[in-house]
């Protein structure tokens, strides 16, 4: 693959000029550094600009990395009414993973002292890994279908958790037009053993302390303060969303000659909105984003319970967000309000101040924006701004700046293990190879990704904070 050539355009933002079959020009928000380091996925985001119905741009978060597909920190919206497409590989195979922020009421002085109490009982508490093992064992398909359909919503009524739950949840806990029934029976069986894990790769549970607050009115908005304990969690559908990502990819490569439709490379597969392959796709799509949604919700129960009894502690959610969908959104573009399908692949929305899809408690300060770092460095609390580009979108965290072989080259789990404690960081994991795989040098600078994304206007910084213990897959 040919890599393009950037244009700098401002210290945070640089251009891809329209050639070949591009539709539209590509823009990469990042610093000169960070841009420096990517070197294919630069390519990606030329190669979506050239598919049906793209509108604006081909945009990457300064996150972005070689993807499927689609670069992961991309973000690409299209018009369903002139034939926009809707493709699996910008969404991503763990459909709906997102990361879910819970403040506890209780500082780190106060958690000091039971803090290998609470870890001791996070440990078996969160199942996670590569197994089958999960928070609830569903008895049959009527349960899944629940899920599937209601999201965090049916989980809070059948008793994991309470209604301000919902409140603070994207979507306020579900997102609609779910269909089960374009949902395959391999992709049920996946997930049906699946409900409350964290599964592998990067997903973990983190102990964290606000160590940093940049603006004191928006983070009480959001519920936190200085020295505070949070749990935050980060995971997605399982294989549940693999499965369906794997079945519709499938399906679009059939159909897209039908459709009249050419890409440069086959994992960019796709079929226009409003065609049946198009629906059963979203309607596929939404199920699995329930599911994930489910997934933290029940994680989310499971730690609170161990803080409980434990700590004496209570966790309230800050806020749940995705970034692995497409949304049929409203948006600006050329002067005009147009129904949009936005991909965001690796990257979060971040609504404004004002936007009537936030809950009342948050419209005046914006959409919170959760940024997990990796283990053992920092992770970030924003906000959306008014104005901001990309259609409200935002990066999804550090991005990865090698591959999972690459890292765990030379590293030794339990050695890193040692470090960690070390260093302060409680740190209980359910393999040592997986543990090597994530280490803190195979990602980006977090605090670069956040600066350059802020730089950018695409959001605001509200809080940092630091881990004190980690559980991971």
């Amino acid at each position: 693959m040919t890599v393009p050539a950037l244009v700098q355009e401002t210290p945070y933002r640089f251009r891809i000029e329209r050639t070949g079959a591009m539709r539209v020009p590509g823009v990469v928000f990042a610093s000169r550094e960070l841009v420096d380091a990517v070197d294919r996925a630069i390519g990606q985001v030329a190669d979506v600009a050239t598919l049906p119905g793209v509108v604006e741009a081909s945009y990457a978060m300064p996150d972005v990395h070689w993807g499927y597909g689609f670069a992961i920190g991309g973000v690409a919206a299209t018009d369903p009414r002139t034939g926009g497409f809707v493709s699996p590989g910008g969404v991503g195979f763990d459909i709906s993973c997102g990361v879910r922020l819970l403040a506890a009421d209780l500082d780190a002085t106060a958690l000091a002292p039971v803090l290998r109490d609470v870890m001791d009982g996070l440990d078996p508490a969160i199942p996670r890994g590569m197994g089958r093992g999960a928070v609830w064992h569903l008895p049959g398909r009527a349960e899944l279908t629940g899920i599937l359909t209601g999201g965090s919503r049916y989980a809070v009524e059948r008793g994991h958790g309470d209604e301000r739950d919902l409140l603070r949840c994207e979507d306020a806990g579900a997102v609609a037009d779910a269909d089960p029934g374009r949902v395959s029976e391999r992709a049920v069986e996946r997930g049906a053993r699946q409900v409350g894990s964290l599964g592998s790769g990067n997903h973990f549970l983190e102990v964290q302390r606000v160590a940093e607050v940049y603006d004191a009115g928006v983070a009480e908005a959001f519920g936190i303060r200085r020295d505070q304990m949070c749990v935050m969690i980060h995971c997605g559908s399982r294989g549940l969303g693999h499965q369906i990502c794997t079945d519709h990819v499938r399906e679009m490569e059939r159909a897209m000659p039908g459709h009249g439709i050419e890409v440069p490379d086959r994992q960019l597969a796709c079929a226009p909105v409003e065609s049946p392959e198009g629906r059963a796709y979203l309607g596929a799509m939404a199920a699995a984003a329930n599911y994930g949604r489910a997934n933290r919700q029940l994680l989310a129960q499971a730690a609170r319970e161990v803080f409980r009894r434990a700590a004496g502690a209570r966790l309230d959610l800050v806020y749940d967000v995705s970034h692995n969908l497409a949304k049929i959104e409203d948006h600006v573009v050329d002067g005009r309000r147009r129904r949009l399908c936005v991909h965001r692949k690796g990257a979060t929305r971040a609504l404004p101040p004002g936007h009537p899809d936030l809950p009342d408690d948050l419209r005046r300060v914006g959409q919170p924006v959760l940024i997990p770092g990796t283990m053992g460095t920092s992770s970030y609390v924003l906000a959306g701004v008014e104005g901001g580009p990309a259609f409200a979108s935002t990066c999804h965290g550090a991005g990865r700046a090698q591959s999972r072989h690459q890292a765990a080259k030379g590293v030794d789990g339990k050695h890193l293990r040692t470090t960690m404690e070390r260093d302060g960081i409680a740190v209980r994991a359910s393999s040592w190879r997986g543990l090597a795989e994530e280490h803190p040098g195979a990602y980006k600078d977090v605090s670069a990704v956040v600066e350059a994304a802020e730089g950018a206007g695409l959001c605001r910084k509200v809080a940092r904070l630091v881990p004190v213990g980690v559980v991971k897959g």
